[in-house]
């Protein structure tokens, strides 16, 4: 991955590392015990896992020696007389489906082992299932290893197995390292397995699923694959989705049945869109829930809660802890924080609401300035229901605005404005007659101005 920041299975997309899609796909299966082998940054790896499945248990390859030597210690976590059926997966496999590996369990039933296979048109560094005449695994060949008759085969092991835990535990305990890489590989297990005579089952699975991820190139195509594998999941479940190549989900995200996504549209988190409710073009939402019937426009949002039947942008910015009633209207060139806007207000144009609780039906002017930091902390602003703050208006927290009462555009408010009145903070016009034939004579605005002069003096006349 070429990586200083994380380890290669802590990468991943959608809202989940690599190693947490795996994870997501081996948790319907009920594992009695999951343990998850870490070599690499092991203590990264390790507190991420205890995040994302604190009920499983890491292992620490120290030496990486081979596929094999991983669950051989692995083995070791597991109580060695419980009976059962091992699945082992690589962590970089993100593709890989729940139902895929339910299929995996249920065709190994009485095997020995069971291996997960793909057939590519390039097999190139993959390692080769080999068969018999009568169909039958003889062995899994790594590609290094592999003769040329053995390199054309386009069917390779995808490192995903289901084993007989007794019988894993033997066969690990016989692999050895006389190979090219010097180490202890997990694919011969299947060997010794078919040599003693135990069946092997097979399951052959899509490419696609089983793809593995080893540098951001891959990366980026599972991504794609996984993308469109959740929009044709919310499409068959009733969701417009007006561009599939422009609008990327997150695993997480909840969308209802007549939601309609325009183009450019990115769900990330916890995002979860209500009945009905339209969202795009150029939209990104994170962790925001979005109420039915609610409209948004080339807006950005992080942990805000959007009600029923609002309208929000073009071109606004709600940030954490932003809470739009029902019916409120976010216009153009706005920005909320910690803001809790009550049923039916709007605040159209050009305007910052920070740190502010503002009533049912209020109507918030043009180019308004909540003004809640002092430098140093932040406070407070409040606006009743049904009130009507002109433009311009500088709101200089804490500071409260009653029901109904007014605020004359131009306004500095820095007390509070009781219900029903009217408050003017704004300095008394003067005009200062002829300044600017004065200060700006033989400037083009002194020529308009003498011009407009005489003609009002031609008027009089």
């Amino acid at each position: 991955m070429k990586s200083r920041a994380r380890p290669k299975v802590l990468h991943g997309f959608a809202g989940r590392s690599m190693l947490e899609h795996v994870l997501a796909a081996t948790a319907p299966l009920g594992a009695g015990d999951t343990v998850v082998v870490v070599g690499h940054r092991r203590d990264e790896v390790t507190a991420h896992l205890a995040e994302i499945a604190p009920g499983a248990t890491p292992v620490v390859q120290a030496e990486q020696l081979g596929t094999g030597h991983a669950v051989r210690l692995a083995l070791e976590a597991v109580d060695a007389d419980r009976p059962g059926t091992v699945v082992v997966v690589p962590g970089d496999t993100p593709l890989l489906t729940p139902a895929t590996l339910a299929a995996l369990v249920t065709e190994h039933g009485d095997a020995g082992a069971t291996l997960l296979t793909s057939v590519l048109d390039d097999p190139t560094g993959y390692g080769r299932v080999i068969r018999a005449a009568d169909g039958s695994v003889t062995r899994v060949v790594e590609h290094k290893d592999a003769s040329d008759e053995e390199r054309a085969v386009a069917e390779i092991a995808t490192s995903v197995y289901a084993f007989d835990h007794a019988l894993l535990r033997e066969a690990v305990s016989k692999l050895s390292r006389d190979n090219a890489q010097g180490e202890e590989y997990l694919p011969d297990v299947i060997g010794i397995l078919a040599t003693a005579g135990r069946r092997i089952g097979v399951v052959v699975a899509p490419a696609d699923e089983t793809a593995g991820v080893n540098d951001r190139v891959q990366l980026a195509a599972a991504h794609r694959t996984y993308n469109d594998r959740l929009l044709a999941q919310h499409m068959r479940s009733g969701v417009t989705v007006v561009d599939p190549l422009t609008t990327w989900v997150d695993a997480a995200v909840e969308i209802e049945a007549d939601a309609v996504l325009l183009p450019g549209t990115d769900l990330h988190g916890a995002t979860r869109i209500g009945e009905g409710a339209e969202i795009g073009p150029q939209v990104s939402l994170t962790d925001t829930t979005v109420g039915p019937r609610a409209r948004i426009d080339r807006c950005v949002a992080n942990q805000a809660r959007i009600g029923a039947d609002v309208t929000v942008g073009p071109f606004a910015y709600l940030r954490p802890g932003t809470v739009l009633g029902e019916g409120v209207h976010i216009g153009t060139y706005v920005e909320l924080k910690k803001a809790d806007v009550g049923a039916g207000t709007k605040i159209p144009h050009l305007s910052y609401v920070g740190d502010a609780t503002i009533g049912e039906h209020t109507n918030i002017g043009a180019a308004s300035v909540f003004v809640n930091y002092d430098g140093v902390n932040k406070h407070h602003t409040t606006i009743g229901s049904h009130a009507r703050t002109g433009a311009d208006n500088m709101f200089v927290a804490p500071v409260t605005v009653g029901d109904g009462a007014y605020t004359a555009a131009g306004s500095v408010i820095t007390s509070d404005v009781p219900p029903g009145a009217m408050g003017v903070a704004r300095a008394q016009q003067r005009n200062v007659a002829g300044w600017v034939l004065r200060k700006r004579s033989g400037t083009p605005a002194a020529a308009a101005a003498e011009r407009a002069l005489a003609a009002e003096g031609e008027d009089d006349a």
